[in-house]
């Protein structure tokens, strides 16, 4: 038994062979793995492919291989004249490729038009370069001078007033309505027998508010006459309020021992819009007057989905805070404000915005409509970004705030430099979903006589010229083309700065 148990073990036969390893890598390996590695992947795979055979293939179909690419009328867009079937008809697209840009803003001057577009673009790219430096002023130009420079091109005009004459002649509106509402109480106060000793007293309340306004915007309404005695007051003007604000910022972060860098920019900025207002011309009447009825097309597009993205952007983060904060009616009005907003659709904001809003406003007082739309958009935007910062806010640890102020740190310090910065990173993606519906709600715009990309390519359908069986649906190809190429940059670039952001975490 010994010599058997410590005998050594001579195999006589050949070890069968092991089958292949199954291939992981590769298309076959991707195949393998991905799409046919069960049976219910197996189906989904097969639904999807006849999916994409039965889509992909007639849209490629109709936009290139059946499409006419030449041709001066709807003519060249006829089956009886293409000798085959007509697919998409790019001649359409190509005449009216003017009004999808420019709406019906006048041709002589659409040059202001390709000079804004330009100075967005070069202003945008560094901000959207990490390595690039600047990143201050560059958000400086972009976010404040750009806008101010944007709207006298686009709009036209001069400036008749600055800093100075604009407040004192808001100062003395709110007081002359103010008056005049204290007024109209007082009188149905008198013609009511039941609550009439209440409305005259909150009409003598609110009549010694107009009075108190008055009183103290006296010197600014007396600084606003000397200002206008001066042959050019756009200068005199423009003197004063950088004189003004420029001493407050000194003597808010200081005076003579800190307050020297805020006075310099300040000066600084106010030397670069006078190198503005000199260069346009804005002292002398400006640019030739384009009203905002005959703006359109993508130009509208771009406009109302920029200022509605930058714009809710601030009013979301106030929202958001105001919403966490302790004092309560600050988080009262935050609450209401945020709800109120989420709680319309965005067509009602519009109708009131375009429609009803004038009849709020006194007689002399009055707001373009694309402007009124821009503040409608802006607000419903806001509301919905407040939610999402609001979700990042609680995603962070209570921690960190109380670190921050166990070394010391304000609570603006604290919000700024840790919240805020972590809050945001948590919800890029959230961000960028609001800022991609809010590119496509513009199209709703068209409801309320504002001409967008999608309502000047509806507009162009009207053309008897180009009225061919394909040219409704070459114009919404168009339009989604365009749509896409935006939408899918956005949420390219937004999922480049969360991976470079999260990189540290890998």
């Amino acid at each position: 038994m010994g010599d058997l148990a410590t005998s050594p073990f001579v195999r006589q036969e050949l070890i069968p062979e092991r089958a292949a390893p199954v291939k992981v890598t590769g298309v076959v390996g991707f195949l393998r793995t991905r799409l046919f590695n069960s049976p219910t992947n197996i189906l989904l795979t097969i639904a999807s492919a006849l999916l994409l055979w039965f889509t992909i293939v007639p849209a490629v179909k109709f936009l290139l291989i059946d499409a006419v690419w030449s041709g001066k009328d709807r003519t060249a867009c006829l089956a009886q004249n293409a000798g085959h079937t007509v697919g998409a008809c790019w001649p359409f697209i190509q005449a009216k490729f003017a009004q999808f840009i420019y709406g019906f803003y006048p041709e002589p001057e659409r040059w202001r038009v390709n000079l804004t577009f330009l100075l967005a673009a070069l202003l945008l790219l560094p901000l959207l370069i990490p390595r690039l430096p600047a990143k201050g002023l560059n958000a400086g130009l972009f976010f404040v001078a750009f806008p101010v420079v944007a709207f006298f091109l686009l709009l036209g005009g001069g400036l008749t007033g600055f800093g100075v004459s604009w407040t004192a002649g808001a100062l003395s509106g709110f007081a002359d309505g103010v008056s005049e509402l204290g007024q109209k109480l007082s009188r149905a106060g008198e013609a009511t027998a039941v609550i009439g000793p209440l409305l005259l007293l909150l009409g003598k309340l609110v009549g010694l508010v107009g009075w108190a306004t008055s009183g103290l915007i006296w010197p600014l309404l007396w600084l606003n006459g000397q200002i206008h005695a001066f042959a050019r007051p756009v200068w005199a003007d423009l003197a004063a309020t950088a004189v003004v604000v420029s001493l407050i910022l000194f003597i808010l972060n200081g005076g003579i021992r800190t307050g020297w860098r805020a006075l310099v920019v300040s000066v600084a900025t106010f030397a670069g819009i006078g190198i503005v207002i000199a260069v346009m011309g804005l002292d002398r009447g400006g640019l030739p007057i384009v009203d905002s009825g005959l703006w359109g097309g993508l130009l509208v597009t771009l406009v109302v989905s920029v200022t509605g993205i930058v714009s809710s952007m601030p009013i979301g983060i106030a929202l958001a805070l105001g919403r966490r904060s302790t004092i309560p009616l600050v988080r009262f009005f935050s609450v209401v404000f945020i709800e109120f907003w989420r709680g319309v659709p965005l067509i009602t904001v519009l109708f009131f915005a375009t429609y009803m809003l004038p009849l709020f406003l006194p007689g002399n007082f009055k707001i373009d409509g694309l402007v009124r739309a821009l503040i409608g958009i802006a607000l419903f935007s806001g509301a919905y970004i407040a939610e999402v910062i609001r979700g990042g806010l609680q995603a962070i640890p209570r921690g960190q705030s109380e670190a921050a102020n166990a070394i010391g740190l304000s609570w603006w310090k604290t919000t700024g430099l840790i919240v805020m910065p972590q809050a945001l990173r948590h919800v890029i993606p959230g961000l960028v979903n609001s800022f991609i519906g809010l590119f496509k709600d513009t199209s709703l715009v068209s409801i309320v006589a504002l001409f967008d990309l999608l309502g000047s390519v509806h507009a162009a359908f009207a053309d008897p010229v180009w009225a061919t069986p394909t040219t409704l649906f070459t114009g919404f190809a168009f339009a989604g083309m365009i749509y896409f190429v935006f939408c899918f940059g956005m949420s390219r670039y937004s999922l480049f700065v969360e991976n470079r952001l999260n990189a540290h975490r890998t």
